[in-house]
This record gives C-alpha cells, sequence and structure tokens, in this order.
C-alpha cells in the first residue's frame, strides 16, 4: 500500500491524497470560475458554474469526511493494540520507557553542554 493511501471502510476502496489534493484544485478553479462570471455577467452562466461549485465542494467535504473517519478508526485500533500490549508485556513496557527516558536524557543533557 503507498504510504499516501488509506482504506476506507467501504469494502476496501482507496482514498489517495493525492486524488484529494486533485478535487481541491478542482474546487478552486470552480470558485475562480463563479467569481469572475458574477462579476461581469449574470444569468444562465452563472447559475451553471454556482451548480458546479457546489457539487465539486460536496464532494471536497465527503472526501474529508472519510478521511477523518479512517484516521479516527486507525487511531482507536492502534490505542487498543497498545493497550493490549501494555497489559500483556508490562516488563517490556517498562524496560522500553526507561531506556528511552535514558536516551532522552543522554540527548537533552548532550545537548546542553554545548552551549556556552
Amino acid at each position: 500500500m503507498n504510504a499516501r493511501e488509506w482504506v476506507t471502510g467501504a469494502a476496501g476502496d482507496r482514498v489517495n491524497s493525492d486524488k484529494l489534493m486533485a478535487d481541491f484544485r478542482v474546487l478552486a478553479v470552480d470558485i475562480e470560475e463563479l467569481l469572475k462570471a458574477t462579476a461581469s455577467q449574470t444569468g444562465q452562466q452563472v447559475a451553471q458554474v454556482r451548480a458546479r461549485a457546489e457539487e465539486s465542494l460536496t464532494a471536497v467535504k465527503a472526501r474529508v469526511a472519510d478521511l477523518q473517519q479512517v484516521a479516527l478508526e486507525k487511531t482507536r485500533m492502534a490505542g487498543r493494540a497498545t493497550d493490549e500490549y501494555a497489559h500483556a508485556n508490562p516488563w517490556q513496557v517498562m524496560a522500553i520507557g526507561a531506556v528511552a527516558g535514558l536516551v532522552l536524557g543522554f540527548v537533552l543533557t548532550r545537548d546542553g553542554d554545548s552551549q556556552p
């Protein structure tokens, strides 16, 4: 799986960040056309451009909502997995925390010594 793709809950559909960015670009172009059309003209052309802008905005909002839902679910799954691991291996978790604390303390102390 590409690092820039996420699996959604809808039957393995892929939400691609490049596709999301393309949707944002389309939205920006549609809004720009809407502004140009409303500045110089009124009537049917304005209504068409506004309809396209609304469709693009709705699609982008849906994709962002999907991405938020996927991120929330993955965060919850990671939290559950971490909790289960910590309960199953408490001594290993304590050792990892102690080593991380020592390394962080060493790095912070070393950086402090190099300053005049």
